[in-house]
């Protein structure tokens, strides 16, 4: 199923005494990129959840937020990072400082509460679990959080899959088109050549072998069908990319560029008005396709 590398899930419950919060969310990447926020305490959840995500999710820059609160206080510790606490300190005397540099009157002091209401200052946890049983409850919460997640990301990536076959059958119609009209503008084009030939000579024979040389030149010269037939076949890979069960933006991605490739050369050999704008028109096609599968996973 096509999946959009946009989403965001969270859950909370109350798990073995903890009190957890899980938040996922993600935006498009080249590739699977993972970063972190979790209580100083529970540090040892990082690797723990970056290997969790990266098992369900091959792209997309993915920031996952966690919070930790003991809900049974019998048998808690507090712990203070000493050097966080410090820190705060610091930074909180020179923004004083700064105030009281632009106006004398204040005269506001640093409490001890201040500082510990700081993030990550106190940390409150349930000494008598380790670091297994914590990770347990947290994966716990984490798997329903990543559904709802997933199913976000599926979501999207459906109406991603719509637009882009939708706009896949737009340039197979623009494609019929330029097969019907090509050879009618290699016929317009040696009838032009032969009233200009005929002009030119002034009612002497004109030479009927070099014209067909020369009609089998230009339509050499004007020819797409190598074109338009790739372009079908680029077209059916779309198609069943679109309906593959595994990531395929990159190949996607790829596959696109060769649709582009194709359309320019058409372009390239349009002598015809109507050809020219029908290229432009798959090319605005092209472009918008390009757009959406960059937040194909």
């Amino acid at each position: 199923m096509i999946r959009s590398m946009t989403g965001f899930g969270r859950h909370q419950a109350v798990v073995n005494g903890l009190e957890i919060q899980v938040e996922i969310r993600s935006v498009n990447h080249r590739y699977f990129e993972f970063s972190a926020r979790v209580p100083h305490a529970y540090g040892y959840l990082d690797g723990k959840l970056k290997s969790f995500l990266q098992s369900k999710v091959a792209r997309g820059k993915v920031d996952v937020s966690v919070w930790i609160t003991a809900t049974d206080t019998e048998g808690c510790e507090v712990t203070v990072n000493r050097s966080l606490a410090l820190a705060y300190y610091k930074a909180l005397s020179d923004v004083r400082d700064i105030i009281q540099d632009h106006d004398e009157s204040f005269r506001n002091d640093i409490s001890v509460l201040s500082v510990a209401k700081m993030p990550d200052v106190m940390t409150v946890h349930a000494a008598q679990l380790d670091e297994e049983t914590v990770w347990g409850s947290v994966r716990e919460v984490a798997e329903v959080a990543v559904e709802r997640f997933l199913a976000m990301r599926e979501d999207e990536g459906a109406r991603l899959r719509e637009d882009v076959l939708a706009r896949g059958q737009t340039i197979l119609e623009y494609v019929a088109f330029v097969e019907e009209r090509a050879p009618q503008t290699v016929k317009e084009r040696m009838e032009k050549i032969e009233t200009r030939m005929r002009e030119l000579l002034d009612g002497a024979a004109v030479d009927e072998s070099r014209l067909l040389t020369e009609a089998g030149l230009l339509a050499d010269r004007l020819a797409v069908d190598e074109e338009t037939v790739r372009l079908r076949s680029h077209i059916a890979q779309l198609e069943h990319m679109m309906n593959a069960d595994e990531a395929v933006g990159r190949k996607l991605d790829f596959l696109v560029q060769e649709i582009n490739r194709e359309t320019n050369t058409i372009a390239s050999k349009s002598q015809d008005v109507e050809l020219a704008r029908t290229a432009v028109n798959m090319k605005s096609e092209i472009e918008k396709i390009r757009e959406q599968i960059q937040n194909i996973e």
